[in-house]
């Protein structure tokens, strides 16, 4: 892959495997040279959700794309801030900040997000609940 990628598809990235979804991450520092933020789509199949957790020294934002579910974000003093997320909706979850997504509807939720600065991506793809299918596999549970 070239030191620059400014058209990334999805095929030509490796799926993050959960027990609760997938991300693709089509933009990262590896791939885009941008060190400002990293992106992909989450995939959140139904009923399920990641727990509470945080991305230390970033701030990220999510797009839903389709789906519905249920978003919390602790505000400044630690409490949690709970409500429904549906398409159209922005989530803003501020720098280190701990949240959680649940999909509370029938379909997969998708929805796209970014993380700034480029670097939380790592700890996704380097933790123990994460296996990674290669790029252009498609990932079996």
């Amino acid at each position: 892959m070239a030191d620059k990628q400014f058209h990334i598809t999805p095929e030509q990235v490796e799926t993050l495997l959960f027990d609760w979804g997938t991300i693709k991450l089509t933009s990262t520092p590896e791939l885009t040279g941008s060190t400002a933020f990293s992106a992909g789509v989450v995939i959140v199949d139904p009923g399920k959700g990641h727990g509470r957790h945080n991305h230390p020294g970033a701030e990220e934002i999510m797009y839903i794309i389709s789906g519905e579910g249920e978003q919390m974000v602790e505000d400044e003093h630690g409490n949690p801030q709970v409500f429904k997320i549906t398409a159209g909706s922005t989530v803003y979850v501020p720098e280190s900040r701990y949240h959680y997504s649940i999909n509370t509807g029938w379909e997969p939720m998708r929805v796209f997000v970014l993380y700034s600065p480029a670097g939380s991506e790592a700890a996704m793809r380097n933790g123990s609940d994460c296996t990674i299918t290669e790029p252009g596999k498609v990932p079996v549970r």
